[in-house]
């Protein structure tokens, strides 16, 4: 596999988006998936990533992203970053390429200084819950986030340090 630092508005992230949406609107049984807010500027370096993993033949297979987040009404803290539109396409599913790209932006995360990372996610989501917990993650004891409100919602935390 092939991982780029890729623009959030390049083609093929969009395409991968619109289809990480439409999942998230078949499991949660609605018409409209996140509809957290979300700029391609919030990941542009230094202040967050996106990444996408190409296949041998150049097909792109997965996704994943950080953002600088501070204290804010969102429940967030000074020195977060978060974890955005983490996504695999479902014929490259349980090849690790979740875990890679997980490793690469928290590596990355950590060198912009941000101290931890931090991600909301529903309960909907049990294989993204697995690869969270199985990495470190732990609950966290407050929500934040577009979700946080939401009884579906599921907040991770992880120290960066």
């Amino acid at each position: 596999m092939d991982v780029r630092p890729t623009p959030f508005d390049h083609p093929d992230a969009v395409k991968l988006n619109d289809e990480v949406q439409l999942e998230y609107a078949e499991r949660y049984g609605d018409v409209t998936g996140d509809e957290t807010p979300l700029d391609p500027a919030m990941f542009a370096p230094p202040r967050g990533l996106y990444l996408i993993a190409y296949d041998d033949g150049g097909r792109p297979t997965a996704t994943g992203g950080w953002r600088a987040q501070e204290e804010n009404a969102e429940g967030y803290e000074n020195g977060d970053a978060e974890l955005k539109r983490m996504y695999v396409i479902p014929e490259a599913r349980g090849l690790g390429l979740a875990r890679r790209l997980l490793t690469a932006l928290e590596s990355d995360a950590r060198a912009a200084g941000r101290t931890r990372m931090v991600l909301e996610t529903g309960d909907q989501q049990p294989e993204a819950i697995a690869l969270y917990t199985s990495t470190g993650y732990l609950p966290a004891q407050r929500k934040f986030g577009h979700y946080r409100e939401y009884d579906s919602s599921r907040c991770f935390i992880k120290p960066l340090n």
